[in-house]
């Protein structure tokens, strides 16, 4: 149904005005009462095979949501009703900020793709923090923070401490991210020994908790395997708990849609089916390298139960859609958990 009614309808609308368009719907039908029952039975499915403990959470299944799409945890009930193992929300940065100027969302229809450059749009974290006071779902939460885009690199620790503070009470875990390319400079927070300063103080603040949230590390695709190194070695130096393998990449390469058509498009970063193989490429030397000393989220490109597959057998314990959802529809949750289930009991 959504392939070939709902798609087509939302692709005549520029993209982030879809999302927006989505998102107003998702609100309104998902919280009448009378449809509930229904939507729980449609999207509705779980088995004993895919559940697994990662860092130290029971998660129903392996499938979550990664951030971006529900950056201001405004659906996290509704969405839990697809039946996700885990919702990320973000990224949120202490201050509102409105994000870069519009256009900055684009489709590539024949890649299977998106281009964004929304650069931390978000209304702050407090607002979030006052949406996760009220919600009723128990699925598990992610928290996303970054910093604000006028806030100095030699600055940033201040903003990740500020978003870690005011989530700890309402996420299951927290996800540093250093790796969008659409804040000036942030990527610079990768090179090591920033990195590494700004997650050992992180770490350190968390571990003042009597009940400590995981904190992981989101990275681009972009690294080479040398900055790959470095990431291990700070990772099992700083004792955070895991990697997200990875954000969107800043590479044009293999795209089917015309260089003309993605250079009118402008920079961002590039999401979709042609993210996949590099994104499995990252967790397999991750994994392999480190001898699995720390468990990675695989996202980038996951459409089908068998892209699922090949990233857990790649060495991830987790997975995240977003784009893949875009192009596929809410029933991709449920069909990759089904493939999933029977691969993995046959």
């Amino acid at each position: 149904m959504y392939k070939y009614s709902i798609k087509p309808f939302l692709f005549l609308k520029d993209p982030e005005s879809a999302h927006h368009f989505t998102f107003s719907w998702i609100k309104r039908l998902f919280n009448l009462p009378i449809l509930q029952p229904l939507i729980k039975s449609v999207f509705a499915y779980e088995h004993q095979a895919l559940e697994r403990t990662v860092f130290g959470l029971t998660f129903r299944n392996p499938i979550g949501l990664a951030a971006g799409f529900d950056k201001d945890a405004s659906l996290i009930d509704e969405m839990s009703l697809l039946g996700f193992g885990f919702i990320e929300i973000g990224t949120l940065t202490p201050r509102p900020q409105a994000g870069n100027p519009k256009p900055r969302l684009f489709r590539l229809p024949q890649d299977q793709a998106l281009i964004n450059r929304m650069g931390f749009n978000n209304g702050g974290v407090a607002a979030a923090v006052e949406r996760l006071k009220k919600r009723k779902s128990r699925v598990l939460i992610g928290g996303n923070i970054g910093k604000n885009k006028d806030t100095p690199n030699e600055e940033a620790l201040d903003d990740y401490l500020y978003c870690l503070h005011a989530l700890h009470p309402y996420v299951d875990y927290f996800v540093v991210n250093v790796s969008s390319p659409n804040t000036p400079d942030l990527r610079r927070l990768q090179d090591k020994e920033p990195l590494e300063k700004l997650l050992t103080a992180i770490k350190k603040a968390m571990d003042r908790y009597p009940k400590a949230r995981p904190v992981l590390l989101k990275i681009a695709p972009d690294l080479t395997n040398g900055q790959l190194d470095d990431i291990i070695a700070i990772v099992t130096g700083t004792g955070i708990d895991g990697v997200v393998a990875t954000n969107t990449t800043i590479d044009r390469g293999g795209l089917k849609t015309s260089a003309e058509k993605v250079g009118e498009m402008g920079a961002g970063g590039l999401s979709g089916k042609v993210l996949s193989d590099r994104s499995t490429e990252v967790i397999r030397y991750l994994t392999s390298k480190s001898g699995n000393a720390f468990p990675v989220i695989g996202v980038g490109g996951i459409f089908t139960d068998a892209d699922v597959q090949e990233k857990l057998e790649a060495g991830a314990s987790l997975v995240q859609v977003y784009t893949g959802m875009i192009y596929e529809g809410p029933a991709l949750v449920k069909r990759l958990k089904k493939g999933l289930s029977k691969r993995l009991t046959e």
